[in-house]
């Protein structure tokens, strides 16, 4: 990963997710969770403070050491069991069926084989359990689309591999994921 990557892309990760304009879409997609979660790119824990008291347990994946050291105050004013439980979203530590809802925030544009963490997030959640999500990905707007893979190498290289043309829904579903809402929008 580097010295950038390990050092550097965390903070700036915690930084451009954790501004005040995500704060209402962080507390949407956290409604509705309940007993045991696992949250795929746990990060520096912005979404900690938006978790209901209805989960019992949240199943941290992170592979950022800085990432985990980051949460460390968020993780010391909740009441909530969290625990860093795996570090690849790609081959998770967890039993068949184990877990109620799985949980995952601005994480899918950054795992390499996005479409087998997917295959694996499904095989550790209870039929039926839901997955909750807010993800940035490719647009409806073909304009918008060309800039978007214009821009994806750039964003790779300063943002940890993100990139912004991932089909998300199509990623979803082509897991297995049934999706009942989905919001399109530019922010």
């Amino acid at each position: 990963m580097g010295y950038y990557g390990e050092h550097v892309v965390p903070h700036i990760v915690n930084a451009a997710c954790g501004t005040k304009s995500m704060r209402p879409l962080r507390a949407r997609v956290c409604e509705g969770l309940a007993g045991e979660v696992v949250e795929i790119g746990f990060g520096s824990g912005l979404n900690v403070p938006y978790y209901p008291e209805t989960v019992a347990r949240i199943a941290a994946v992170e592979p950022s050491d800085l990432g985990w050291k980051l949460a460390a105050k968020r993780l010391a004013a909740t009441p909530i069991r969290v625990e860093r439980a795996g570090l690849d979203g790609q081959a998770l530590p967890f039993e068949d069926d184990t877990f109620d809802a799985g949980l995952t925030t601005w994480t899918m544009c950054t795992i390499p084989d996005v479409g087998s963490a997917l295959l694996e997030l499904r095989r550790v959640l209870k039929p039926g359990a839901p997955l909750h999500f807010v993800e940035h990905g490719l647009a409806p707007d073909a304009k918008v689309q060309r800039w978007q893979r214009r821009l994806d190498p750039i964003e790779k290289r300063l943002a940890g591999g993100c990139t912004f043309s991932r089909p998300i829904v199509e990623l979803l579903t082509g897991a297995g994921f049934t999706i009942s809402t989905v919001d399109v929008f530019y922010e």
